[in-house]
């Protein structure tokens, strides 16, 4: 029941990203469209960025989750057999520090800024927290990743936030076009 939960989690928050996605296109696709038939969309250029921050981080977590976040593998990669489990727990040990870490100050700034009234210095007066909800709950969803996977690994699970190698010169050229290298 916890992995169903989990998973859902991590999905709803990549669907999320996906809707800010959506938000951005419509938003800029207003702004040209608006600028040559004369209608301003106001502050437009704030909810945007807006998006934009809360489309990043929410799309943490699944990007994590499905093997497609960019790691540092140049030495773990080269390790084989039972020497590398200890360098995975030691890479998710360095990972859920610095994601504990941006992740509690993302919470701490989203509470300051509610509790002390912090408004949005644009043409719109919105409270600063609404904004920063997206970012501090994406940090905080992929922090609980990042604990959900370091206790599979340190259990003896399998890393499941990677791809298994590529089995033919096919699936590497498929996957780096999936890519976008």
């Amino acid at each position: 029941m916890l992995r169903s939960f989990l998973d859902g989690l991590y999905r709803l928050a990549g669907y999320l990203a996906g809707v800010f996605l959506i938000l951005i296109f419509l938003l800029m696709m207003g702004l040209s469209i608006g600028r040559q038939v004369n209608i301003n969309i106001p502050a437009g250029d704030d909810l945007a960025s807006w998006c934009m921050a809360a489309m990043a981080f929410l799309g943490l977590a699944h990007t994590f989750r499905s093997g497609e976040m960019i790691r540092v593998g140049l030495l773990i990669d080269r390790i084989r057999g039972r020497a590398r489990r200890p360098f995975e727990i030691f890479s998710l040990l360095v990972g859920l520090g610095f994601v504990g870490f941006f992740a509690w100050h993302a919470v701490q700034l989203t509470y300051d800024s509610y509790r002390f009234n912090d408004m949005a210095q644009g043409v719109l007066a919105v409270p600063l927290w609404i904004p920063q909800l997206g970012y501090a709950s994406g940090l905080v969803i992929l922090f609980i990743a990042f604990v959900d996977e370091f206790v599979h690994v340190i259990s003896g699970g399998d890393p499941r936030y990677e791809k298994p190698p590529a089995t033919s010169a096919e699936e590497v050229v498929e996957r780096a076009i999936q890519s976008g290298v």
